[in-house]
């Protein structure tokens, strides 16, 4: 049985005072990835080092959750899968995108990209300088290792 690694980021710390208690209407929200007001954390440990995340909207732990992903230049995203389909768009930086079943792609800014759940995929920020991706996921924020094909 395969356990997902849940991305600890519930923390008050880290959910936008925009995000509303359970039960009440969510506010509008508009913000920028570089604004002082985005709370970074570290990302799980199935992505070690120059890695992390931030939550723009929602409870992580929770369906339709917003987040921003930020990894050094020449990061390595390992192998992965999510149980949720997410949708994504970079914000700074060249990203290297490889799902299983499909060509390579590389993202640049403003370039959309769309992960079936349980698809397993890696990427890599090939620019020089950081990579800022923004990811609106179906279901909870999750991350499971995959192991590479054939192993």
């Amino acid at each position: 049985m395969h356990m997902f690694i849940k991305v600890a980021l519930a923390a008050s710390a880290l959910i936008p005072a925009a995000t509303a208690a359970q039960g009440q209407s969510v506010a509008p929200l508009v913000i920028r990835a570089s604004d002082s007001s985005v709370m970074w954390g570290a990302c799980p440990a199935v992505f070690p080092g120059a890695c992390e995340i931030a939550v723009l909207q929602g409870d992580p732990a929770k369906p339709n959750a917003d987040v921003l992903l930020r990894v050094g230049a020449g990061y390595e995203l390992p192998r992965h899968r999510h149980s949720s389909a997410e949708r994504m768009i970079l914000l700074e930086g060249k990203l290297r995108v490889k799902y299983d079943g499909a060509q390579q792609a590389e993202l640049t800014p403003a370039a959309y990209a769309y992960g079936p759940a349980g698809l397993p995929h890696e990427a890599k920020c090939i620019s020089q300088t950081r990579c800022i991706l923004f990811i609106a996921f179906e279901g909870a924020v999750d991350a499971e290792p995959v192991p590479p094909p054939g192993s």
